[in-house]
């Protein structure tokens, strides 16, 4: 049973890897809110910072309690209007998408209902490497004279200035619909829709969380409020919206949005829609994953997204929106196939630039940010790389793919705290950069190679204060107290009824102990498996993924087998080998005062 104590937690106000405890959330929340000791489910809610009088509301999240009216934001009406009047003249429209998992979502979820309406939108998805990100002039331009009336960006636009004027100039009307930070200065669109335009009020500002995917959902709600308001569907029947749910939970996940408010309601309905497999591709996609039951949030991030997202890293960009359009059984099961193929490939490429990266890294001392450049790496996977650095230092973290002409296309993640993609947005209006911008926790940039040392100075003089100040606040939150014994499959699925969970809405970290580690070793080079035994003669497995070489994993590879430890971590299922119990992966241990 989950017990509630004041913090720190256990009195711990530094662990073996040098970090306080404190529970997650308000103290006021644990004696104020009249729960019961085992009501761990509304616990969970109230820590994550739902008010007690909406907890019914965040129990069970629903489109419906969570969707706002599409019309708040700016030019979403002019949108949604010109995209009727496209479906009932039966133009030919394009849909210009990311090459990455909410890009494809987006694109696949616009494709889908316009097909539902009865117009048959085109693809097009530029290559990471030949093209870049965002949309070119060139292929603005190239899709007008090729017919297109209209063209719809999705997951990028918000900084395309140049192209979007071109497109302009050759008559193409262009709707963007993106998520990306956006500066004072708009670029010239028909409409441009993204809750994080500066000039949005603070009703529709409070969706700036929303992926690409999401504002797509809700400009597809628009077009069909506008068409049953033009009387479109007099002899036809209306799209079924919330089929494309699916889409949405994907891309929102791979994206790494924040799993809060619409979001919450758009994975938690989007799961079931995966789960009953209508979309041809979709079911393709979790058959190749080898997943041998519903899918659950985690699945979208750590199976599904990297499968479609290798099709714009290391091969075809646009197998992810043909995926997750085809209506073809056979043409999905070969593309799933291929997409899995190639995300085998780009692991083993990521490898390759993780290990150089990191050597780099080691000669690297007293830097805020870890910026890492290399010539002739992938730039297919610098992201990825990215994150496992900001994993390993707990600093905001840029990797730069250099080619042979000098170009660096680099590639950000950040922490908590630090806004990366506002730093790379005033790096490009100070001249640093050729092309950037992002989200808070990601960004994306251009630049050519002899502005990397100036580049780097810049992220210091800007970020160094609030990395260290992020860094110095830096606690492992804890949500409650568990016995050994009490680790169980049920527990844990009391716990995935306050989900689903992923960036914003943490998954719960449990503490428990006083546990001995009397069996650890290392697994696949790179992890650390314990076996952990309480004193109330329970025994649990645990992990501690990717720590042979850091403070945690040495810590436990070295735990006297006499000593006692508290353990803090987050509790799975292991169904390993047909097992049907509770395991930790261990975020932290601290040591029982003797």
């Amino acid at each position: 049973m989950a017990t509630l104590h004041p913090e720190p937690v256990l009195g711990i106000t530094q662990s073996l890897t040098g970090q306080p405890w404190h529970w997650r959330g308000a103290e006021g929340d644990r004696r104020q809110a009249d729960l019961e000791p085992d009501d761990l489910v509304a616990l969970l809610l109230l820590s994550r910072g739902v008010p007690r009088d909406d907890l019914d509301r965040y129990r069970a999240p629903t489109i419906r309690g969570f969707m706002p009216d599409p019309s708040i934001f700016r030019d979403m009406d002019s949108a949604a209007d010109r995209l009727a009047q496209a479906v009932i003249a039966r133009e030919k429209v394009t849909i210009y998408g990311d090459y990455d998992v909410d890009g494809a979502t987006s694109a696949a979820l616009l494709i889908r209902l316009l097909r539902d309406l009865g117009l048959d939108a085109g693809a097009y998805i530029p290559d990471r490497l030949m093209e870049g990100y965002g949309p070119s002039g060139a292929a603005l331009t190239s899709l007008a004279e090729a017919g297109s009336t209209l063209i719809v960006t999705v997951d990028c636009g918000a900084m395309a200035y140049e192209a979007l004027q071109m497109a302009h100039d050759v008559g193409v009307d262009v709707v963007v619909v993106d998520h990306h930070k956006c500066a004072a200065e708009l670029p010239r669109a028909f409409a441009l829709v993204n809750p994080n335009r500066l000039d949005e009020d603070d009703e529709a500002a409070a969706h700036g969380h929303l992926a690409a995917v999401g504002v797509a959902f809700l400009l597809g709600a628009a077009l069909v409020r506008t068409l049953r308001a033009r009387g479109y569907f007099a002899s036809r029947s209306e799209p079924a919206l919330m089929e494309l749910l699916d889409l949405v939970a994907l891309g929102t996940v791979a994206d790494v949005a924040q799993l809060k408010g619409l979001n919450r309601a758009f994975v938690a309905q989007g799961l079931k829609i995966m789960a009953r497999r209508r979309n041809i591709g979709m079911a393709a996609l979790i058959d190749v994953s080898r997943l041998t039951r519903a899918p659950v949030c985690s699945d979208l991030g750590f199976a599904l997204g990297p499968r479609i997202n290798a099709g714009g890293r290391v091969g075809a960009a646009d197998l992810g929106v043909r995926l997750l359009t085809t209506q073809d059984e056979a043409e999905a099961s070969d593309i799933a196939a291929q997409l899995s193929r190639l995300n085998e490939e780009r692991r083993a490429i990521e490898a390759m630039v993780q290990e150089e990266a990191e050597a780099l890294l080691a000669g690297q001392h007293n830097r805020a940010v870890a910026l890492l450049a290399g010539q002739g790496w992938h730039a297919g996977v610098i992201g990825i790389v990215a994150g496992r650095i900001k994993e390993r230092t707990g600093k905001p973290s840029l990797v730069i793919a250099l080619d042979d002409k000098g170009i660096g296309k680099g590639s950000g993640r950040s922490i908590p705290g630090v806004d990366l993609g506002a730093a790379i947005i005033a790096a490009k209006d100070a001249g640093l950069l050729v092309a950037g911008g992002g989200h808070a926790m990601a960004a994306g940039l251009t630049i050519n190679a002899d502005k990397i040392d100036r580049f780097s100075e810049f992220l210091e003089e800007h970020l160094a204060a609030r990395v260290a100040a992020a860094s110095g606040a830096a606690r492992l939150l804890v949500d409650a107290l568990v016995a050994p014994r009490g680790l169980t499959p049920d527990l844990i699925d009391r716990m995935e009824s306050a989900g689903p969970y992923g960036m914003g809405w943490p998954a719960p970290r449990l503490a428990t102990g006083p546990v001995r580690i009397v069996r650890c070793d290392v697994v696949s080079t790179t992890h650390v498996r314990a076996i952990a035994a309480g004193d109330d003669g329970a025994s649990f497995k645990a992990m501690a993924f990717r720590s042979v070489d850091t403070p945690l994993g040495q810590a436990l590879l070295g735990a006297p087998r006499d000593r006692r430890f508290w353990l803090a971590g987050r509790v799975k299922i292991d169904n390993w080998n047909g097992n049907h119990a509770a395991e930790m992966h261990v975020d932290d241990l601290a040591a029982v005062d003797l």
